[in-house]
């Protein structure tokens, strides 16, 4: 545990025996005084520290005033001590909490940053979740800290426009980063930021208005998503071909299926590098469907024919 976090509660610890031991005494001291009963005693402790102004249950000596004078000065003195010592306490924790998340992820590598915990970021992250993806969020929001905490997820506080917050969630490190801040400048200017940092990184960002897609493009996105023209897409999609949106989002999201559609890298080295369809062990052996075929230079291959070469 941090150094200061320790500290903060050996003081809650020490506030807290203080408070214990004016009651204790209190209580000793009217049931001596006074001659009262333990439960009266104690009763007359509780009032007189917490000035609650109930009217004393028993007419008091002279000495007993003069000793609940001294009660009500030492217990109000050692509440609003103890209270001190508690927030105290409370922003050490808030404050310990953030840095534990901080250093969880610098020390991360080959992950990925999602910029924005407002409705699509909380989907993104589901997802990311969903895949054992390790991921890192960044979010100024007090509140949304407090809902990205409640879900488990790695988070760093503060702006994702700003360079230093990007290099404490690792980007250098990171493979891919998703920008969907409330505005299109802020994810553009975020895009820019981490192309900067990390030229290699893939970023994903959304584009609300038309005209911010080239923006993002020059600024670097890989990838640009406009949430209006995909949900229009879809609506058409549903009322066209519902059994095919159906299907497609059977195998996308559900996770319990014999099928899965996956996206594999062919490295250089890898033994299938100039093996057809037909003679490679994909089908045969693995059961593995190609759909289709992307390579650097050339369009997609779709439905490709058996004798087609597997390249890098």
């Amino acid at each position: 545990m941090d150094t200061t976090l320790k500290k903060a509660k050996q003081h809650v610890l020490f506030a807290a025996s203080l408070l214990l031991i004016i009651i204790l005494v209190g209580t000793a001291g009217y049931a001596i005084i006074e001659g009262w009963d333990i439960l009266d005693a104690i009763y007359m402790t509780i009032i007189s520290i917490t000035t609650t102004g109930f009217q004393e249950i028993y007419p008091l000596s002279h000495i007993g005033r003069i000793f609940t004078i001294f009660i009500i000065i030492a217990g109000v003195l050692t509440i609003a001590y103890t209270g001190g010592r508690v927030i105290q306490f409370v922003v050490e924790m808030q404050l310990f909490r953030r840095r534990r998340m901080s250093k969880k992820a610098e020390e991360l590598s080959h992950h990925f940053i999602v910029c924005g915990f407002g409705r699509m970021g909380k989907h993104v992250c589901e997802e990311l979740a969903n895949a054992q993806r390790e991921f890192v969020v960044i979010e100024k929001d007090p509140q949304q800290l407090e809902l990205i905490s409640e879900a488990g997820y790695l988070f760093v506080a503060g702006d994702a426009t700003n360079d230093d917050i990007l290099m404490r969630a690792g980007v250098q490190k990171a493979r891919g980063l998703v920008a969907v801040l409330p505005t299109d400048a802020e994810n553009v200017f975020t895009t820019l930021s981490a192309k900067v940092l990390n030229p290699n990184i893939f970023v994903v960002a959304r584009a609300v208005e038309e005209e911010t897609e080239s923006k993002l493009r020059k600024a670097g996105a890989d990838r640009v998503v406009k949430p209006y023209e995909i949900g229009g897409s879809r609506i058409a999609q549903v009322l066209l071909r519902p059994g095919v949106v159906d299907f497609i989002d059977l195998v996308a999201r559900h996770r319990n299926l014999d099928l899965n559609l996956e996206e594999i890298i062919v490295q250089p080295g890898s033994s299938l590098v100039g093996q057809t369809l037909a003679h490679s062990p994909l089908r045969r052996q693995l059961n593995i469907i190609v759909v289709a075929i992307f390579r650097k230079k050339g369009p997609f291959i779709f439905n490709p024919t058996s004798q087609t070469t597997i390249q890098a």
